[in-house]
């Protein structure tokens, strides 16, 4: 199995960064970090790894200074179970799950899993099965479904459903088939434009950055959040009537400022365009083709803004014959295989068993900063407009190939009272935060939020004024 430098060092390459970059990185701790037979250790430490070794090049860029930068394995995998440390004036984390979410027994031995944590999505699932919303209910209408019939009427009613495959079923799959070689990340120049140099002003990393957030849940905010750690402006936009979920959403809001469009109208389309023009990365992570539909397609966008790193998630990718599905984490960790070898080597292969925390999800949301740093020194090096792309299901797929151990169900999963040296109390719009600190450490430019975690819409629609 590969070293996480070597997982490291793929990932650069992948986004075209410089190979010697991944020698600049103290790597430090070992496996397994978190109780899974999966990598979930080398995947946190490699993810977060790359991020630093590319805030580390733009830093040694504008300083003209070589950095000195550091990720431990044990910080940066209880990192991706970042919302289970967070404390809100010292109250614990509300369960994140819905009553109803969760793996149920199909009438054909078969599983599903449902994500019910937005009301539209669990309305959706009741009215589907005919029952109440009581998970004994749920549990008796589901004995009379087939898992993956069950699963196709779901999708298309556009709700958000995953039936229990393994690995071999997966890959059989027509949308196993049309992922499998899918990078975990892909950079394409999509426009162009005249090299922007990186900003000057400002002694953070990002300084001079600014990133505009139209993402919800993890994987995106992840994103986002790391960004505003080495000190970017993020910008989060979501609208007034679009489902949050509340506690969950005060972890990954740190460092950004909070504001509502509404893009069902004009006016907030033109307000949205306005702030496109001063940007230069835009997040989105809406399903495939939604963003487009309002006029807000990296094309549109990379000509409204020249230079613009335009940066995209979705579950499934962007082809095949799932590429419009909706889905979570969770979800695809079901639909891929990875619930199932979990289960198997735990010993349980009768029930699905999840990874430890939400590995794919933030995974995931490193991959995207991985992206839009490479698209600033791209852009910087030789112009243009960039499009990056990942996604949950190629995420999960590359780290099923990193490898599985034989012995991490042995290793810990921490409490909060076995971390106080990672803990950070800050204050915030909900209260005093404690919270988990950010495991990629550059010297003399360590990672914080200058910003508060803030309500959604505390902010107006507008960039700081510098």
């Amino acid at each position: 199995m590969k070293t996480p430098r070597q997982i490291m060092a793929d990932l650069g390459q992948l986004a075209g960064l410089p190979a010697r970059l991944a020698d600049t990185i103290t790597l430090t701790g070992a496996e397994p970090a978190l109780p899974s037979s999966f990598r979930v250790g080398a995947a946190a430490q490699a993810t977060i790894g790359a991020v630093t070794m590319a805030v580390g090049e733009i830093h040694a860029r504008r300083t003209l200074r070589p950095v000195a930068a550091s990720v431990d394995m044990r910080h940066a995998a209880l990192e991706f179970n970042s919302g289970a440390y967070l404390r809100v004036a010292g109250t614990e984390p509300p369960d994140v799950w819905d009553a109803i979410a969760g793996a149920y027994r199909c009438g054909d031995g078969g599983w599903v899993r449902l994500h019910t944590n937005f009301p539209h999505h669990r309305d959706g699932v009741l009215r589907l099965l005919g029952c109440a919303y009581d998970r004994k209910a749920v549990a008796t209408a589901l004995l009379g479904w087939d898992a993956e019939k069950f699963e196709t009427a779901a999708t298309d009613a556009g709700l958000v459903v995953a039936a229990l495959r393994s690995f071999a079923q997966w890959d059989a799959h027509p949308h196993g088939c049309a992922v499998a070689n899918l990078p975990a990340i892909t950079l394409e120049r999509i426009g162009d434009a005249p090299p922007t140099p990186l900003p000057s002003l400002g002694d953070r990393p990002l300084a001079g950055i600014r990133a505009l957030d139209l993402t919800r849940v993890l994987a995106g905010p992840v994103c986002g959040r790391v960004l505003a750690a080495h000190g970017a402006d993020v910008l989060r936009i979501t609208g007034p009537h679009v489902p949050s979920l509340g506690h969950a959403e005060i972890d990954v809001g740190r460092g950004k400022l909070q504001a509502y469009i509404d893009l069902r109208d004009q006016a907030g389309r033109d307000i949205l365009r306005h702030l496109i023009r001063g940007a230069d990365i835009f997040s989105q992570g809406y399903r495939p083709g939604s963003l487009a539909a309002r006029g807000f397609s990296p094309e549109a966008v990379a000509a409204l803004r020249p230079g613009v790193i335009y940066v995209s998630l979705s579950a499934y990718g962007h082809l095949g014959p799932w590429a419009g599905k909706r889905g979570f984490d969770s979800l695809v960790q079901t639909a891929t295989g990875i619930n199932h070898a979990e289960a198997d080597a735990f010993g349980t292969p009768d029930k699905p068993r999840p990874l430890p925390c939400q590995a794919i999800d933030h995974a995931s949301g490193y991959l995207l900063a991985l992206g839009a740093l490479a698209g600033l020194l791209r852009r910087a090096d030789e112009g243009g407009s960039w499009l990056v792309r990942v996604s949950l299901a190629s995420t999960g797929h590359w780290l099923r190939g990193l490898g599985r151990l034989d012995d991490g169900f042995a290793a810990p999963n921490p409490g909060l009272a076995d971390i106080p040296d990672l803990i950070e109390e800050t204050d915030s719009g909900f209260g005093r935060l404690a919270a988990l600190r950010h495991a990629g450490q550059i010297a003399g430019a360590s990672p914080h939020w200058a910003r508060p975690a803030m309500p959604l819409g505390s902010a107006p629609p507008v960039w700081p004024v510098c």
